[in-house]
């Protein structure tokens, strides 16, 4: 009986874990399911790492609003025949107003057509008026201009809104003019100069 006691004394002291066999299947099991509830964690609200990082990253500042509202109403590609071959420039013709009485055309030329346009935005600053209207926005007279090859009259007219056409009535939106009809005698196509027209008219009115 005491040798028996001592065996088994020694056989549980020596004794060799179980050795697992080692198999790919359980481990792949067990990842693809922690991933699994991850994902789905992440899906619920949980705690997913994407959806953590997503709050951290700063909000698009917002876009200042331009002090003047900015018109297009002639873009031009222009080529010029040089000793090495042709050269091309752009040039773009602008409208800018803050639709409460300032209103200016501008022209800008340069080789890139953001560069003509920012061109174009500064001589429009550099030209524009401030138009003679009364409380309504309305003009207070009747006016006749020529200019160039373009003729314009314009005549308020109350009740009826903005009439007009081709660049002259993008002045006079710009402009902030209300209840205006617009006129252009001439043949001329030319929506610069009839934009010059137009300023030159809305310039000379008076009180």
């Amino acid at each position: 009986m005491t040798q028996e006691a001592i065996t088994d004394t020694t056989s549980d002291t020596t004794a060799v874990p179980p050795v697992v066999p080692a198999t790919d299947a359980p481990a792949t099991d067990e990842a693809t399911t922690a991933n699994a509830g991850r994902g789905r964690r992440g899906a619920n609200g949980g705690d997913n790492r994407r959806n953590e990082r997503r709050p951290r990253r700063g909000a698009r500042p917002e876009r200042q609003k331009p002090e003047f509202d900015q018109k297009i109403i002639s873009i031009r590609r222009v080529t010029r025949v040089m000793g090495g071959g042709r050269r091309f420039s752009f040039s773009v013709a602008m409208v800018i107003g803050d639709k409460r009485g300032k209103v200016g055309v501008g022209i800008g030329k340069a080789g890139d057509t953001q560069l003509a346009i920012e061109k174009a935005i500064r001589n429009a600053k550099k030209n524009m008026i401030t138009v003679t209207m009364n409380k309504d926005s309305h003009i207070p007279h009747d006016v006749h201009v020529k200019y160039a090859s373009s003729e314009v009259m314009m005549m308020p007219a109350k009740g009826r809104g903005l009439v007009a056409g081709s660049s002259v009535r993008t002045v006079l939106e710009l402009a902030g003019v209300k209840d205006i009809t617009a006129k252009i005698f001439s043949r001329s196509k030319n929506k610069l100069n009839n934009a010059r027209a137009a300023v030159e008219a809305l310039k000379q009115l008076k009180k």
